[in-house]
């Protein structure tokens, strides 16, 4: 899997090079020297509201109030970081996740928490997909094309959100569990079948509690479009709240059909790039806005890196055991 990963990262690389051959340089600098030093910190500020929006998300996720919202939102940070950086994918952010707020809650609390967070993250996506699709029809003279892969988008996200829940719902969980050690592919299905157990019990008991982890979500993917907003204003493009909408919902889409490559690369700035230039601002402009967007994924994730070494140092002096998951 991550020869694969790899593999995949490296034809992002070359397909963000060939964009960049294709579109030049020159006009892509251009855009980004209109940005200033200290607009730039300000594009920065807004994802850590962002980020606390998102963070509620997940503490709804819990059958029960346990963590405090901080260590929460901490871990969050820690573990959407290494999401990013590290070649195995989101496994390793999501197992940090669960670690660091294991003072609170238990292995057994945690880890069905994350599974429904994800669970609520993609459902949001798709009801921001298709929001910006509603918008796009009505507001935006947007060409055929785009819209077309925004529809098919939508189309697969529904397919795969549907199949993801109904696995969970339905059992499917501790079944897989019960295979794999059938098959001898793992010592026993005792963590499966409790995981299975938790969230069965959750998405029975507590709807109301999906329900709002999945408003929160979905109210994070609109703050992103007000970001989204204000990065455009300071890039000098008079685009409105609405394109600002329509650009990162079909960016939201790119980006979950292209979750095997790390960090969405080269995927993500084609999108933007195409949907750019459709919507008059140029490809150029795409480009950059991209970037622009790296950029400040790049300073949370610097962020996200040193908080996670600050909760594992308070962790490490107060001696947090670790509890085996279905113990």
């Amino acid at each position: 899997m991550r020869f694969v990963k790899r593999l995949l990262l490296l034809a992002g690389a070359i397909l963000l090079a060939v964009l960049v051959h294709r579109v030049g340089a020159e006009p892509v600098l251009e855009t980004l020297r209109a940005l200033a030093w200290w607009q730039f910190v300000i594009i920065c500020l807004p994802y850590g509201v962002i980020a606390a929006v998102d963070t509620l998300g997940w503490r709804f996720a819990f059958a029960r109030d346990g963590a405090p919202f901080w260590r929460l939102y901490g871990a969050r940070l820690a573990g959407e970081a290494l999401n990013v950086v590290t070649a195995a994918g989101s496994v390793g952010g999501e197992a940090v996740k669960a670690w660091l707020v294991r003072r609170d809650v238990s292995y057994a609390e945690s880890v069905p928490s994350i599974v429904v967070a994800k669970t609520t993250i993609v459902i949001s996506q798709v009801i921001y997909l298709l929001l910006g699709i509603v918008l796009a029809r009505a507001a935006l003279d947007v060409s055929g094309p785009v819209l077309r892969s925004m529809l098919w988008l939508l189309l697969i996200e529904v397919l795969c959100v549907g199949g993801f829940f109904a696995a969970q719902a339905i059992g499917l969980v501790g079944h897989g569990g019960r295979a794999l050690a059938w098959a001898g592919l793992t010592a026993d299905a005792t963590a499966a079948e409790s995981l299975d157990v938790s969230l069965r019990h959750y998405y029975r008991h507590e709807w109301r509690r999906f329900a709002v982890s999945t408003a929160f979500h979905t109210l994070a993917w609109l703050l992103g479009a007000l970001e989204a907003t204000l990065m455009l204003w300071l890039l000098g493009m008079t685009g409105s709240t609405v394109t600002a909408t329509v650009i990162t919902a079909l960016g939201s889409g790119v980006q979950f059909a292209s979750f095997m490559v790390p960090a969405n690369l080269g995927a993500i700035e084609g999108a933007y790039a195409a949907t750019f230039g459709a919507l008059g601002f140029g490809a150029a402009a795409g480009l950059a806005f991209s970037f622009v967007r790296r950029a400040r994924q790049a300073v949370w994730i610097v962020v996200g890196l040193v908080v996670l070494l600050g909760m594992r140092w308070s962790q490490a002096r107060t001696r947090v055991p670790a509890t085996p998951y279905g113990s």
